[in-house]
């Protein structure tokens, strides 16, 4: 039997082929056109990322790394691939990149890998006080396989350096983890530094949501301090979803490619190193440092405008793109916050916070960030608008009654982001 394509599979659109897939993802662009992107863990990628990842470097598939392939018809493989490294070392001054891995719990995943045997101790931060799952959460394989011991936040929502460096030298881990998802301060990188040294334990920061700032300059950089640096490639270094591991150290290569591949990985995702080729170029042009600098200023005017509302900000402000609300004070769950505040065209995502009473599907808290609606150009002074809008979606819904104040919000938010489309 001959099988002849039809000329609608290499030719046909996807609204001719697939109208109920067009449809969804018309609806989403339209969703993001439409409203603002408060989300931490979210940005806007730019067309040349989109362009990237919709190339037809999807159809290749590769093993191994550049000039040691296990299949052939490599040759653009590897330059993409030696672009993306390349552009890495040279963004975050490092001696070592792997820009293979999948996201950031993957890069991290790796490192533990490459460092440890199950049941190792592991200090990080916990959950409850700004951690990542993935730095030993009990529902993560890390959380599984190794012995976690944590520190925590003091009573001002600062991370307890004191603690820290206590249970390090009672539990002698053998990793010590710096950095989170909901922490929205900057990080002692030599405190912490002093006490891995001081136990023998290797160092690792994860700057997934700040690696952006770093890499215009305008927050502490992690990498000449830790052993190993990991992040994701989205958040505010504003490209596709991915994680890239980094490290000072130019020993540590042969242990932590191995880790990636063949240990956690098998075939590369080449479209999407070449994406994370894309944006880390974009990081290294002199115009990301104002986006950086914009992203700070931007997250510090929103922290600013609730507390000028009377709302609880954690710590008292932001020195990253993360600002977090506890709406314990208000009488508020992060759920139906966050699901009053996304009727209004504003997306944020509840999150817990320390000593919450609530269940992680409730929680008491909501997180907010800047990278994406940064990066369709909204200043400080809309950011302070949107804090104010926040709170009087939160004032709404805490007399039980949001809904025309919701819909005010969404009709002057519309108004707002139709100043500032996104691909247009």
């Amino acid at each position: 039997m001959t099988y002849t394509p039809a000329d609608s599979y290499f030719g046909g659109s996807l609204a001719e082929t697939d109208p109920a897939v067009a449809a969804a993802l018309a609806g989403e662009a339209r969703r993001q056109s439409d409203g603002i992107e408060l989300i931490a863990s979210e940005n806007l990628v730019s067309q040349a990322t989109l362009d990237a990842l919709g190339s037809p470097m999807v159809n290749k598939t590769v093993e191994g790394y550049p000039g040691n392939r296990y299949y052939g018809g490599a040759e653009f493989a590897d330059r993409v691939e030696r672009l993306a490294v390349e552009r890495a070392k040279k963004l975050f001054g490092a001696a070592y990149a792997n820009v293979q891995p999948h996201s950031g719990s993957q890069a991290n995943l790796a490192v533990f890998l490459a460092f440890l045997k199950p049941g190792a101790t592991v200090l990080s931060m916990d959950l409850s006080a700004g951690g990542h799952l993935s730095h030993g959460a009990s529902p993560n394989i890390s959380g599984k396989w190794m012995n976690i011991e944590r520190y925590g936040v003091d009573e001002s929502g600062y991370l307890d350096y004191d603690q820290m460096a206590d249970v390090a030298r009672a539990t002698r881990p053998e990793l010590i983890i710096a950095g989170g998802s909901a922490y929205p301060r900057a990080i002692d990188f030599e405190a912490f530094r002093e006490v891995a040294d001081e136990v023998g334990a290797m160092f690792l920061v994860d700057m997934a949501h700040w690696a952006g700032l770093v890499a215009a300059g305008v927050h502490p950089d992690p990498v000449p301090i830790a052993d190993v640096v990991t992040t994701t490639t989205y958040k505010n270094l504003r490209g596709v979803r991915g994680g890239i591991i980094l490290s000072c150290r130019d020993d540590l290569d042969r242990k932590l490619n191995g880790a990636v591949f063949p240990g956690v990985q098998g075939s590369v995702i080449l479209n999407a190193v070449a994406a994370k080729a894309v944006c880390l170029g974009e990081a290294l042009r002199p115009e990301f440092r104002a986006y950086g600098e914009a992203v700070l200023a931007n997250s510090r005017a929103l922290a600013a405008a609730l507390i000028e509302r009377d709302i609880t900000v954690l710590t008292g402000g932001t020195d990253t793109p993360i600002v977090v609300a506890d709406l314990r004070p208000q009488g508020l769950t992060g759920a139906a916050a966050s699901d009053a505040l996304e009727s209004a065209g504003l997306t944020p995502n509840k999150n817990g916070v320390p000593n919450d009473p609530q269940p992680p599907q409730v929680t008491s808290g909501l997180r907010f960030g800047s990278s994406a609606g940064t990066a369709r150009g909204l200043d400080q002074d809309i950011f302070t608008q949107i804090g104010h809008w926040i709170a009087d979606v939160l004032e709404a819904l805490g007399a039980g009654d949001p809904g025309s104040v919701a819909t005010r919000v969404r009709d002057e938010v519309a108004e707002l982001v139709s100043h500032h489309p996104i691909y247009r």
